[in-house]
């Protein structure tokens, strides 16, 4: 039997892939035989790398749609053919709803719902034209399931983003499988802007039920089953990719009260 996490031969499309979860990812499907490129508005100045493997690197800002067309079009011509997209390009700092200004927040909302969506229209475009059609996936965060304070644009755009990927799923299949992840805490070289510092981190983990934050390799593990034979029959489905979830805030107050 052949391994089904085995992608030699096969190409992959990251955005937002040279650093973060997007880095993780990428060395994820280098190390797994694929052929990669990743895209952003600037090179790195070095590449992921795995296998024996390096990617390549295609520059884009997500939020157009006509460098969004070229970029597929230049990763196309270089890999030779399109099986993944995953549009992990995303992200957004602390503001609240309140004072955060009408252009920060739309810009939130292009970054992470509707240059997800100019991607995925031009994958589709390519995959629709193969016979082994492709697969999308959409990494969203569980900010668009649960209330999200102090990044409200962000939340309702990942929430977007789940639905859009429901939605696509039917549009597109049966050549184009589309899922998302609900990616929860997840440790980055950036944890410390919205944990703080180590202490901070520490402390956060013990709130998730598996007493860690989650990692770039356990979102990149969820991508490389949704993109192998192992989830054939799987498209529209959104994984929540969290550890377990939240401790709810009325265990640990219940807990107190109970020692007074």
């Amino acid at each position: 039997m052949s391994n089904p996490l085995d992608f030699s031969g096969r190409a992959v499309l990251i955005t937002g892939g040279s650093r973060g979860i997007g880095r993780g990812i990428a060395e994820a499907f280098l190390a797994a035989g694929a052929d990669v490129a990743v895209c952003g508005r600037t090179e790195p100045g070095e590449l992921p790398s795995a296998g024996g493997k390096s990617a390549l690197f295609v520059s884009a800002d997500v939020r157009d749609a006509d460098q969004v067309e070229k970029m597929v079009n230049q990763a196309v011509e270089r890999l030779g053919r399109l099986d993944v997209l995953v549009n992990n390009a995303g992200g957004a700092p602390f503001a609240e709803a309140a004072t955060a200004s009408p252009r920060f927040s739309e810009k939130v909302i292009q970054l992470n719902l509707t240059a997800a969506l100019h991607c995925a229209r031009q994958a589709n475009r390519i995959m629709q034209g193969q016979d082994f059609g492709g697969c999308i996936i959409n990494i969203a965060s569980v900010s668009g399931v649960r209330p999200s304070p102090g990044t409200a644009a962000y939340g309702a755009a990942k929430a977007g983003l789940i639905n859009l990927s429901g939605t696509l799923a039917i549009e597109w299949a049966p050549k184009v499988r589309v899922n998302s992840i609900a990616a929860g805490l997840i440790r980055t070289e950036q944890a410390h802007l919205h944990y703080g510092d180590e202490h901070g981190i520490a402390r956060v983990a013990q709130t998730v039920p598996l007493r860690r934050l989650g990692t770039a390799g356990d979102v990149a593990g969820a991508c490389l089953f949704f993109a192998s034979p192992l989830a054939a029959y799987v498209s529209g489905a959104n994984l929540v990719l969290h550890g377990g979830g939240e401790t709810p805030a009325f265990i640990s107050a219940a807990s107190v009260n109970q020692g007074d």
